[in-house]
């Protein structure tokens, strides 16, 4: 496997290289994870409650999305890299939203600033790269 060679490869990179590492918290300490989130960490559970069942299946994706991340970033597969830019500024819309109407705790907050952040970064990156939009062939005359 190669390292990134650009610096949009870099953030893609970087990027999944900590959802792969949050993701592993999440599974192995729910609890740490739950506490970095700001959520409440009950001793015992009702039954009916699933939170640790949805937040392992959410630490399972976020391992697998930061695998696809580092692979995408080490193929210097460009596409991938245009399309997390819109899609993590979704992201962030949405996650920042949950906090600032109350739905979620302030803590909440950093996985919205890290979508967005990154997804700026990564489109600035592209930009100065040339490559935040595809070339378009040319037809000819």
């Amino acid at each position: 496997m190669r390292l990134p060679r650009s610096f949009s490869g870099w953030t893609i990179g970087v990027f999944g290289v900590l959802a792969f590492a949050l993701g592993l918290l999440g599974l192995l300490s729910p609890g740490t994870m739950l506490t970095m989130l700001g959520f409440e960490v009950p001793e015992a559970r009702a039954a009916g409650d699933y939170t640790l069942v949805y937040l392992a299946a959410s630490s399972m994706a976020a391992v697998n999305m930061g695998a696809y991340y580092v692979f995408a970033a080490c193929a210097d597969y460009v596409p991938f890299f245009r399309w997390t830019v819109p899609f993590r500024l979704v992201t962030f819309t949405v996650f920042t939203t949950l906090v600032v109407t109350g739905a979620a705790p302030g803590e909440f907050i950093g996985v919205g600033l890290w979508e967005g952040l990154g997804a700026v970064v990564t489109g600035v990156a592209l930009w100065r790269e040339g490559r935040l939009l595809p070339s378009r062939p040319h037809a000819d005359a």
